[in-house]
């Protein structure tokens, strides 16, 4: 297989295929994501010194006294750490043309029309993965690492924070945030493929906004109620949300179910 092969897209056509042909499919799309995460993450490693200092920044805002007490106790810390940034900043650059390769794969049968939605999607995904972050970054990140020092501090300790701890932390609960704020997609592609329905959610509203607001009392970093809604209230909005794209896409899917009836 050349590298021309690695880049082609499916040939959608309307017969079964065997069962060895969709586990090629499949190997081509994971070689084609780790080609390109990798050159991504290649990359993002040359940047390292500055996405550090961008993790760095909500802890400077915090006090920036603290951050010149994170400590690097291994001897390939550096090293350690530059590429696990550069990954998750791989990913996070990558992110969009993996939707895009991911829906290739999921929908090949699509009509031309319906194809041409998948860039929009992909960039509306993205879109809402970047906001999550930067949502978490900008808003939840301090408290959450202000939160964590305090609490060290009440316990008579000395909060003695590692750069291997520090942004492991950090890019984890940055990429957690960002998500979770895909929660209308997975809504979108059910909704799409006929598992759920817009009903479906108006009827489960309440017992979501219960999960919702319990799940973030649980991990709230802070006790204070402005840190608790900011953490529960994104998610409700998104789950209305979920509603009206669920009511959008109804229709569309039961006129495309009756078409292919008639016919």
């Amino acid at each position: 297989m050349n590298y021309r092969d690695i880049f082609s897209f499916r040939e959608t056509t309307d017969e079964p295929r065997p069962f060895l042909d969709h586990l090629d499919d499949l190997r081509r799309l994971v070689i084609k994501i780790a080609i390109i995460v990798v050159v991504a993450m290649v990359g993002a490693f040359f940047f390292r010194e500055y996405l550090a200092s961008i993790l760095q920044r909500p802890l400077f805002n915090v006090d920036p006294t603290r951050v010149g007490s994170l400590q690097s106790l291994g001897v390939a810390d550096s090293m350690t750490v530059s590429l696990e940034l550069s990954f998750y900043a791989g990913i996070i650059i990558s992110f969009p043309i993996l939707i895009f390769l991911i829906a290739q794969f999921l929908f090949p049968a699509l009509h031309h029309a319906e194809k041409r939605l998948i860039v929009p999607v992909a960039l509306f995904s993205f879109s809402l993965f970047l906001i999550g972050i930067l949502f978490s970054y900008f808003v939840v990140l301090p408290e959450t690492l202000d939160f964590f020092f305090r609490d060290a501090k009440a316990m008579h300790w000395t909060p003695m924070w590692t750069v291997r701890d520090y942004y492991s932390f950090t890019t984890q609960f940055l990429v957690a945030f960002g998500v979770a704020f895909e929660m209308p997609m997975v809504v979108l592609v059910l909704v799409k493929l006929g598992f759920l329905t817009a009903e479906a959610l108006r009827k489960a509203r309440a017992v979501a906004i219960v999960a919702i607001f319990t799940v973030a009392a649980f991990i709230t970093p802070s006790p204070d109620l402005m840190t608790y809604l900011l953490m529960g209230g994104p998610m409700v909005i998104l789950y209305e949300f979920c509603i009206l794209l669920a009511r959008w896409v109804e229709p569309q899917r039961n006129d495309s179910s009756y078409e292919s009836d008639e016919s």
